[in-house]
C-alpha cells in the first residue's frame, strides 16, 4: 500500500537515508521544525513501515570478507513448494545478504559474502548445492563495486 507523504516527510527521509545517526534536534534543524513534531513524523513513517529499519554499512574488506558474488538460481521446478522450500533453506545461510525471486531465465538472484575464494566454493558446496530443489546455479564475482548506494530516489 502506497503511503501519502508530503515535502517535509520527503525530506526526513532524504535526511535519514544520507545519515541515519542524525540526532532529532538536528533533523528539526534541517527540516526547519520544532524536535517534537520531527520526531512524531519519524515515529508515524516507523509505524506506517515507511521506515524499516535503520543500520551500520560495514566495509566487508575490513572485516575479512574479500568476495562478494551474485549467484543465479533455477529451481528444478517453478512451484509455489519448491520456492517456499529454497527461500527457508536459503534464509538458514548467513552469506546469503540478498536473496531476490526474478523473472527471465533464474528463479532467483543470490548477493553472498565470503571471506576467500575457498570459503565461497566450500559454501556452494556443503550449502547451497545441497538444497534439494536447486536445478542450476551461476555465479559472477564481483571484482568492484562503483556505485552501493542505500538512498532511494523518492517520487
Amino acid at each position: 500500500m502506497k503511503v501519502k507523504l508530503d515535502p517535509t516527510d520527503r525530506k526526513i527521509l532524504e535526511l535519514l537515508q544520507s545519515n541515519s545517526n542524525i540526532t532529532n534536534a538536528q533533523l528539526a534543524q534541517e527540516i526547519g521544525l520544532s524536535p517534537a513534531p520531527t520526531l512524531e513524523r519519524v515515529k508515524k513513517m516507523e509505524t506506517m513501515g515507511v521506515i524499516k529499519s535503520y543500520h551500520a554499512v560495514v566495509d566487508l574488506a575490513k572485516v575479512g570478507l574479500g568476495v562478494c558474488t551474485l549467484v543465479t538460481v533455477s529451481l528444478k521446478g517453478h512451484n509455489k513448494d519448491n520456492i517456499n522450500a529454497f527461500m527457508k533453506a536459503v534464509n538458514n545461510v548467513p552469506e546469503v545478504v540478498e536473496c531476490h525471486h526474478v523473472t527471465g531465465s533464474a528463479d532467483f538472484i543470490l548477493k553472498i559474502v565470503a571471506a576467500d575464494i575457498p570459503s565461497y566454493q566450500n559454501l556452494m558446496l556443503e550449502k547451497l548445492s545441497n538444497i534439494e530443489v536447486v536445478d542450476n546455479m551461476q555465479t559472477t564475482i564481483i571484482l568492484s563495486t562503483l556505485k552501493d548506494s542505500k538512498v532511494v530516489p523518492l517520487p
